[in-house]
């Protein structure tokens, strides 16, 4: 058996029994089928039930519920959305953004709202986010977000802050200002995603860990087909985030891209108040490269940022999620945010990383087709933790034909733009994260923003 205490911090922590359910043990018919038992999966089950008490509903997850992106992200509860709010109205309207931004914001709410009457002790706290100008250079992208608020009317959800005032929350080296992202809030994933499992077994489904999802049928007789036996079903749910590119039918809807964390040893209360940050909120800069910090509720700063490669086939490996010069270039940027640490010797106590699933144009998907009987959400871009949550409430409407505002967003009607063939495919997303690492650090050598007009920039905007 895999230990799976060692694949991240918030497994590790999560207070939760990590031995298996029992895995599929020959074929069953079921009213709701779903493949994954992650936040996406687990809410989607959860809001079902709420609907109908009556469903019978079966979770097949491959490793064990929280294995993958659930139980290691960064613990961001945010209202961010995979794709921007100027490319939003853009592509659908002005109206539009602001549905899919308010739609965020209440997820941000509902997973409080559900923590609080399930009894998850979850560490949810909401002090917001930070979206931190770390040198001038990316101040132009703070103020161009701001901007967007404007054209929108949401500028009551946000806060800009020059840099004295970032200062009384949080003292960074060569921070220039903020954004302050009202609507956000930090939870302990491992304790939230066991903890929704254990919620809709006491609901009635059933899990069944250990049982790899191996193809899927639809039409007049779904069925997901496992090593086990078959899981015949009403509706199934393709709940899988990164692991959905393994199926050989959805191989190019989605690339797994590995974002990797470190994670310091609890800070005593000295270095706390050299530092600040009593609020716990989220913080990341404005790096194309991408960071993102959150502050543990025992006292440690996890960091975390991309620059793994992306692999040739879409592979995915467990051996993929450490790569050392990743992990000691985030430990170094840690150092660099807060040299105090260097300076008292705070060890990294923790290195870990995982896949997260890149749609073709960054956009999610919930989808549900009653005539093939499939239902479908993913594409959350490393943006998962709300996002799915809204996925699981959105697939809930669909699935049980109860019209909301939910229904009408448009990524239930999203169709997949399918990523290019490799060899295409591995040259131009390498091409992408080399062009993204180069801008950045001729932007902080310079002082001078990044121009918008590289090709890497216009390949990969969103």
């Amino acid at each position: 058996m895999k230990a799976y205490a060692s694949y991240s911090y918030w497994l590790e922590s999560c207070g939760d029994d990590l031995t298996p359910r029992p895995r599929l043990d020959g074929s069953v018919d079921v009213d709701i089928a779903i493949l994954g038992a992650g936040f996406t999966g687990l809410w989607t089950a959860y809001y079902l039930l709420e609907r109908d008490p009556s469903l019978k509903i079966a979770v097949l997850e491959r490793d064990i519920a929280g294995f993958g992106a659930s139980g290691r992200n960064g613990g961001w509860v945010t209202p961010g959305f995979p794709v921007s709010l100027d490319v939003l109205a853009h592509r659908y309207g002005p109206e539009t953004a602001r549905a899919i931004a308010w739609a965020m914001v209440d997820a941000v709410h509902e997973i409080g709202r559900v923590v609080e009457r399930e009894g998850i002790d979850a560490h949810y706290h909401k002090g917001g986010a930070l979206r931190i100008a770390r040198g001038y250079q990316q101040l132009p992208s703070l103020d161009a977000a701001w901007r967007t608020y404007e054209q929108l009317g949401l500028t009551d959800l946000y806060e800009r802050l020059d840099a004295q005032a970032l200062r009384e929350r949080i003292r960074v080296t060569q921070a220039e200002g903020a954004i302050l992202v009202k609507e956000c809030a930090v939870v302990h994933p491992g304790r939230l995603v066991r903890g929704l499992a254990r919620v809709i077994e006491r609901r009635g489904a059933v899990i069944y860990e250990q049982t790899p999802v191996l193809d899927y049928v639809t039409g007049s007789a779904p069925h997901f087909r496992t090593p086990y036996g078959d899981v015949r079903a009403r509706v199934l749910v393709l709940a899988g985030e990164a692991y959905l590119s393994q199926l050989p039918k959805l191989r190019r809807t989605l690339i797994p891209i590995y974002s990797l964390i470190v994670l310091t040893e609890p800070l005593p209360p000295d270095i706390w108040d050299e530092i600040g940050w009593t609020q716990r909120e989220c913080v990341a800069s404005q790096r194309y490269t991408v960071d993102y910090l959150s502050k543990t509720q025992d006292g440690r700063i996890l960091f975390g940022g991309r620059g793994a490669p992306y692999r040739f086939g879409s592979r995915i490996a467990d051996a993929y999620d450490r790569h050392g010069p990743t992990h000691e270039m985030l430990r170094q940027m840690c150092y660099a945010w807060f040299p105090i640490l260097r300076l008292k010797g705070i060890r990294f106590t923790h290195a870990w990383g995982g896949p997260l699933g890149v749609p073709r144009d960054w956009m999610p998907t919930m989808r549900y087709d009653p005539g093939q009987g499939l239902a479908i959400a993913c594409g959350y871009t490393g943006q998962g933790v709300a996002t799915a949550n809204l996925s699981g409430r959105v697939l809930a409407d669909l699935i049980t034909g109860h019209a909301s505002g939910l229904t009408q967003l448009p990524m239930t009607s999203h169709t997949f733009r399918l990523w290019e063939p490799e060899p295409l495919r591995w040259l131009g997303v390498r091409f992408v994260q080399w062009g993204y690492e180069r801008i950045d650090r001729t932007a902080e050598r310079t002082g001078k923003p990044p121009s918008g007009r590289s090709l890497a920039e216009r390949i990969a905007a969103h």
